[in-house]
């Protein structure tokens, strides 16, 4: 993977410009390859040795706490020493003003080694970013800056088991916690009441404290909750109390854990549901957990999209990276697995010697696919992490440009990878045979793993619905017309190069047809007839983004190939990145047309379909 890594990072985006930005002036390639370097260890060495171990011992409770592997806190502790919850905050608050695309690829290789041991570490670093940019100038000093360094833990806590992804339903109250409530220090003081569900990392020893983010509703004078996602507010709330030093009280906040969901998959992380305010630890003289306002009331959800959006993006890494583990497993195996014999003039010589099975097209095929969806989905994810570098150091202009086009492309970021690197490890499954799905290979547990993404931060219904409903749309469609504007400048410079003038011309077909299926999904201007095949369009957008993203990266490959005097060691990197935009393109985005068939002519079998008729 790392040369793959490498080849994205300097080659196709050209990351050492980013130290001519003052905020990275202090990097260069060698302070970025450093990182890599120590995080590519840690996670040889800590991570991937206990995969295996995370999945057979998942979390249990022994009625006082959380207990998990030993490996598991180790594993912790080496992350937490690595500075990477930090990596891309102030030199100030102990950071290392790495670029978000740096911080993305030494990810990587945690989620690789072991994603069931290092997911805590995107909700942590997630919780502390929201607070930065939302929370008071103690909330932040108090909660975000101890979960930078290690000392605190975070999670994200929204659903509730009436409600499940439709968060305008939730019924967790907030009230003001007495006559002094809105002068306590660490923010306007409120007592939660209410049951969250599918909490990750909601419960553990690994860290002194667990600082919950909760959505809960703020009720009227009348004692009534405001209907819709416009009265939810954001509440920050510890596991733990603590004073205006961060210092540990010693008192417990009234969160109980009230028991552990046993997953298909991802078990290194408890995933919990939790009780705020039941009463079983009353806290300064009675029950309901003490919470912090963060932001303003009724603006929760507005905050939290903050965290949500971030945590998107890692769980298109984690798929993207299970993915590649499976692939390079498969291959591995591939090239080592002697069975069948070439079909000569005559058939099959029996006498002959077995081949690798790597020799055989159609295992060719399901590790072309694996490679084209896995290094795609990578090449994704890098160039999001770039925008949000763009975002934050580039001129005001391209900042905005670079935000916006990040937007159109977060629910892809999130779904893409969740759908087809899970295709992935159905592939590396089969490539292994009957070894695929037994616990001899971790193929099987990477399918396992990947298979909860497709509905972690969002389901593919709702990144589709927020796709089509929302961003397609939003002042009058400039997002979309800025990703063509993208993509066809792509285009162009595919063109002049005469091997990839067909691939050009393919995806300038899909993008048409996309444009036109998208003005049809709206031609009668009733969202229930545009938003019934919103999944196939998100299935078609994906993949005409993907097709993008392949053309762009093959025009790196091939003018590396193509100048002169160039070495010629790399060459079998290059052409692999070439022939997997190949099969790309041959073998997917041809998918395209299908998909828009039914978003086109707004197809109503899914929507006219009755109950009763299942």
């Amino acid at each position: 993977m790392r040369p793959t890594l490498d080849f994205f990072l300097h080659d196709w985006l050209q990351v050492d410009t980013l130290k001519h930005r003052s905020r990275f002036a202090d990097h260069s390639r060698d302070t970025f390859d450093a990182v890599l370097d120590t995080c590519e260890r840690i996670a040889r060495e800590k991570f991937a040795p206990f995969n295996r171990i995370t999945d057979t011992e998942e979390p249990r409770f022994d009625g006082e706490r959380v207990i998990q592997p030993q490996a598991t806190h180790e594993a912790s502790r080496a992350y937490v020493e690595s500075g990477m919850l930090a990596a891309a905050q102030d030199y100030e608050i102990g950071g290392m003003q790495l670029p978000c695309v740096i911080e993305m690829a030494a990810n990587a290789f945690f989620a690789k080694g072991g994603i069931g041991m290092g997911g805590g570490g995107m909700l942590t670093s997630g919780n502390a970013n929201l607070l930065m940019a939302h929370g008071t100038p103690l909330q932040k000093e108090v909660f975000a800056k101890n979960e930078f360094s290690g000392r605190f833990f975070g999670t994200m806590c929204l659903s509730e088991p009436q409600a499940g992804s439709s968060l305008s339903d939730i019924v967790t109250r907030a009230t003001p916690d007495g006559p002094d409530a809105a002068s306590d220090p660490l923010g306007p003081r409120y007592r939660l009441r209410g049951n969250k569900m599918w909490i990750s990392n909601g419960e553990h020893e690994l860290a002194e404290n667990i600082v919950h983010l909760v959505l809960a509703k703020i009720p009227g004078p009348d004692g009534a909750l405001v209907p819709g996602t416009r009265g939810i507010s954001l509440f920050v709330v510890p596991k733990k109390m603590v004073d205006a030093d961060g210092r540990l009280t010693g008192e417990r906040n009234d969160v109980a854990l009230a028991g552990l969901n046993h997953k298909l998959g991802y078990r290194g992380i408890p995933n919990t549901l939790l009780n705020f305010g039941e009463g079983r630890f009353p806290v300064r003289g009675g029950s309901g957990a003490i919470g912090y306002l963060v932001g303003r009331p009724g603006e929760g959800l507005r905050c939290m999209f903050h965290m949500m959006n971030e945590a998107r993006i890692g769980v298109g890494l984690g798929a993207t990276m299970l993915g590649y583990a499976g692939y390079e497993t498969s291959l591995d195996y591939a090239r080592g697995r002697p069975q069948g014999r070439p079909i000569g003039p005559g058939g099959k010589d029996a006498t002959r010697p077995q081949v690798p099975i790597i020799q055989h097209a159609d295992v060719k095929r399901m590790l072309l696919a694996q490679k084209s969806y896995c290094e795609g989905a990578l090449a994704l994810e890098l160039y999001c992490a770039r925008l949000v570098d763009e975002q934050h150091t580039a001129p005001p202009e391209a900042a905005a440009e670079a935000a916006l086009l990040l937007e159109m492309l977060t629910p892809i970021a999130k779904s893409w990878p969740s759908e087809w690197c899970l295709e992935a490890n159905s592939l590396a499954i089969q490539v292994l045979g009957g070894y695929g799905y037994t616990r001899d290979y971790p193929v099987e547990q990477y399918w396992r793993d990947n298979r909860l993404n497709m509905i972690h931060e969002g389901t593919h219904g709702i990144q589709a619905l927020d796709l089509l409903g929302r961003k397609v749309v939003m002042d009058g469609g400039k997002g979309l017309m800025l990703l063509a504007t993208k993509v066809n400048a792509t285009l162009q410079r595919a063109l002049m190069l005469p091997a990839l003038a067909g691939h050009a011309n393919a995806l300038a077909g899909a993008l048409k047809a996309l444009g036109n299926a998208t003005k049809a999904a709206w031609a009668t201007g009733v969202p229930e007839e545009a938003l019934a095949n919103a999944t196939p369009y998100l299935q078609a957008f994906g993949h005409t983004v993907l097709a993008w993203v392949w053309l762009d990266v093959a025009i790196c490959a091939q003018q590396r190939l193509e100048q002169p005097g160039r070495e010629q060691g790399g060459d079998a990197l290059l052409h692999g990145k070439l022939a997997a935009a190949r099969f790309f393109f041959r073998y997917e985005l041809p998918k395209v047309p299908a998909w828009l068939n039914v978003v086109e002519s707004r197809d109503d079998t899914c929507r006219s379909m009755n109950d009763a008729w299942f």
